[in-house]
């Protein structure tokens, strides 16, 4: 063992607690870089998969009626590969054993190419009992997660309104699709209340009078064909037949969201592990400052027997590499325990056939090489310029510094401070830079605490608008075919209904200086208090008779100004073509719709007063009669159960979310850990001299530690409205970055997440004062003074 590598060895073993702490700092930033991305690819892999086996279709397309026949003149668009038409409607479900009756969505099935073993796009895979069959009684198969949701098996008997009647099905299986990975009615995904049921075609198109017709088309494309030109075709053709839009798979529903999620997690496995790896960073390079500072001696001995300057930076440096050897293999142990876990949680979101935890040996090796490059360049900045001393100049000790009153002894206020005070003003303005990266590195561990807590205030945030402001209706009600306005007197007449507002959402085209979008218009009454317009900033908006009120997403992606004219094509019933005035920009979180007063929109679509959606507000003691009523209205085919939704949102998010604050805070508290101990140990190897002085002129030990500790405590307290403030930017840029052309996320923190990041850093900073005050306690007072550094 040469010389060099025995010294590393005793700086090791004699900086074993500082090395400890660098190195959880530098586990932590490794275990979330490693094991984020490792379960960001296995999702992305495991789908991919999924996608691929069961032959999800490229373009997607719903229309109101065409003819089968139609599907030829499709299948010979320039590209096409594979055509498949379909029949889809949505229903209301009555299940065994629950009172409120449930949406499911049911698509027919050509029994006859199941069977056979030659599904065509968008295969299903069974996961539990058989396949449908024919004959005799109406079997179905229900999504996997549905029936998990809902407690269903095989044997289980359910009823659904079919176009008016009243139909007994029969489960017989569980499946999943590539088409609905999440199952939604166009919001977030409710496995409880919305669910997906295949039943045979033939039955299908017999009770939906759709004989000879399709109303849902998917194609697959040849692998080099751009999917513009095809859409274009598409819309084309089912413009006649009133299209809903055709969409590429990056835009069908299901297949956004889970792209919008591995999408936000591989951003959390950026930005965080980014803050981890930085701090580490600079605690190295401070720890190894004061390193090579009192070896100063050391050095120069080194050079004088011949040793260069290159031999003696890669010694330090190999103490850095071991350090961030120990944080890479300690943060890759971690990783598992964070991926695996996490996946978990994913498991019972991704129903993919085959979903398993892998790390890439080229994420290690990654992680490794940014970790090893960040200790390193922190090594580096604090040993450069002494390594290049010549070994007389290095023999001596470093020049004193040139010391001056302080800012508030030039300003007269010193006689104000007490002696004590005194000494922690001038080390901390004497030593400035140092001062504010202890001060920043503790920021950086609030800031963080913030960023994984702040989640919790968002969701809450989201309910209140969207459930509580937006929607204060408690049930929403679709009917199966438009009816007259007059019909809310109808729905009032329902037991426990208090009140009850029609409204109409309508399939639009709307465009504005050659930018075209496919959306929706949602026409509400001038007066609704049901189901309103809601800007974020400025509350509940009423509708003009005459404009039309853009969301903020559609007017960033049409470039849209109050006072431009928008052409609005409706696309569904009368298919005119109608200009309109924008006369207001609302600030909403979610979709990129427009807004129209109810009579204006029947106005200029010109197809009558028909609606086919109502908000009512029922008596919470009347609701089982209620929800009896409503089984057996035979023109309501799905609803919406507010309060049901709101349940089980919650219960999904404060447990994903809880689960992942949790880690956070753990995180935040290692870090503030590692960096307040390695402070407070550096400034007592500095001030040892100084303290044991004192010490033997008369000071307590209490005494002492509270010249060295109050100098931390000022430090800490300065970081807290810093880390708040670095809290706030670092929760905005995450939303900026997670943020979508659908999702505006918004950035709410309330004052007790303020508090309880700021309480938990100031626990932990308690915690390292009271290791370091064990190392005063033990100062030995003879061997300290013998040779003051």
């Amino acid at each position: 063992m040469t010389a060099l590598q025995t010294k590393l060895w005793r700086d090791l073993t004699r900086l074993r607690a500082q090395v400890i702490t660098i190195a959880v700092v530098v586990a932590i930033g490794v275990a979330g870089f490693v094991g984020m991305f490792a379960v960001h690819d296995s999702l992305k892999s495991s789908r991919d998969a999924f996608y691929r086996d069961n032959r999800l279709a490229d373009l997607f397309a719903g229309v109101k009626r065409a003819p089968v026949s139609l599907g030829e003149r499709i299948e010979a668009i320039p590209g096409v590969a594979q055509v498949q038409l379909t029949v889809a409607f949505d229903a209301q479900v009555d299940l065994p054993g629950v009172l409120q009756p449930v949406t499911g969505r049911f698509i027919g099935l050509d029994l006859s190419r199941v069977h056979a073993g030659r599904q065509g796009l968008n295969a299903l895979t069974l996961r539990a009992g058989r396949w449908p069959e024919r004959d005799g009684q109406l079997e179905a198969l229900v999504s996997d997660r549905f029936a998990a949701a809902r407690n269903l098996k095989p044997g289980d008997v359910v009823h659904a309104i079919f176009n008016g009647r009243l139909e007994r099905v029969h489960l017989v299986g569980t499946a999943v699709s590539p088409e609905y990975v999440f199952a939604s009615q166009g919001g977030a995904p409710d496995d409880t209340s919305f669910g997906i049921w295949w039943i045979d075609g033939q039955r299908m198109t017999e009770a939906f009078d759709m004989q000879g017709a399709f109303n849902q088309v998917s194609l697959r494309l040849h692998g080099s064909m751009a999917e513009q030109p095809v859409l274009e075709a598409l819309d084309r053709l089912l413009e006649p037949y009133g299209s809903v839009g055709a969409v590429g798979r990056d835009r069908q529903l299901s297949t956004k969201i889970v792209s919008d999620e591995l999408s936000q997690l591989k951003v959390m496995g950026t930005v965080l592990p980014s803050i981890f790896l930085a701090v580490a960073m600079f605690i190295l390079n401070v720890v190894l400052s004061r390193q090579v500072a009192t070896q100063r001696s050391q050095i120069a001995a080194l050079k004088a027997l011949g040793y260069s300057d290159g031999a003696i930076a890669w010694h330090y440096i190999q103490l850095a590499l071991v350090i961030a050897g120990l944080g890479v293999v300690a943060g890759l142990g971690l990783s598992q325990l964070i991926g695996r876990g996490m996946l978990s949680l994913y498991d019972e979101v991704f129903r993919f056939n085959r979903l398993a935890y892998a790390t890439d040996a080229g994420l290690v090796l990654l992680s490794a090489l940014i970790a090893a490059l960040a200790a390193a360049a922190g090594t580096w900045t604090a040993i450069h310029a002494v390594v290049r001393l010549r070994p007389a100049q290095a023999m001596l000790p470093p020049a004193p510094p040139a010391y001056t009153a302080t800012l508030l002894e030039r300003l007269g206020l010193g006689r104000f401070l007490s002696t004590g005070a005194r000494m922690v003003v001038r080390n901390l303005e004497r030593r400035p830079l140092r001062a504010a990266f202890t001060v920043t590195g503790i920021s950086l561990a609030v800031a963080l605490q913030i960023s994984g807590a702040f989640w919790l205030d968002a969701i809450d945030h989201i309910v209140d608008v969207q459930f509580r402001q937006v929607q204060q209706g408690d049930v929403l009600v679709n009917f199966h075919r438009p009816v007259p306005v007059d019909a809310v007197r109808d729905l009032q007449r329902l037991p426990g209904v208090i009140d009850a507002e029609v409204y109409r959402t309508e399939s639009v085209k709307i465009s504005l200086r050659g930018t075209t979008k496919d959306t929706a218009v949602m026409a509400l009454r001038g007066d609704a208090r049901l189901m309103r317009l809601v800007d974020e900033h400025r509350g509940a908006l009423s509708l003009p008779p005459d404009g039309v009120v853009l969301s903020a997403l559609l007017a960033k992606e049409l470039g849209a100004r109050v006072g431009d004219r928008v052409q609005i094509r409706f696309r569904l019933w009368s298919q005119r073509t109608v200009d309109a005035t924008v006369v207001d920009i609302a600030h909403t979180m979610f979709g990129q719709l427009l807004y129209m007063n109810l009579d204006t929109v029947n106005r200029l679509a010109g197809d009558g007063d028909g609606v086919a959606d109502a908000a009512l507000q029922v008596d919470p003691q009347a609701m089982d009669a209620f929800w009896s009523a409503v089984k057996t209205a035979p023109l309501i085919n799905s609803v919406f159960d507010k309060a049901s939704t709101m349940a089980e949102f919650n219960h999904r998010t404060q447990r994903n979310m809880g689960v992942f604050s949790g880690i956070l805070t753990l995180f935040a508290v290692a870090m503030a850990v590692g960096i307040i101990y390695n402070a407070a140990r550096i400034s007592l190897s500095e001030r040892a001299w100084e303290l044991a002085s004192l010490r033997v002129l008369g000071m307590t030990r209490a005494e002492v530690s509270v010249l060295l500790l109050a100098e931390l405590l000022a430090e800490l307290l300065l970081a807290l409205p810093i880390g708040a403030l670095l809290g706030w930017g670092l929760a905005s840029l995450m939303m900026r970055l997670m943020s979508s052309d659908a999702i505006d996320f918004p950035v709410v923190i309330e004052p007790s997440t303020y508090a309880s990041a700021a309480l938990i850093v100031l626990a932990a900073g308690v915690v390292s004062a009271l290791l370091v005050r064990r190392q005063i306690d033990r100062l030995d007072l003879v061997s300290v003074l013998k040779v003051r550094e």
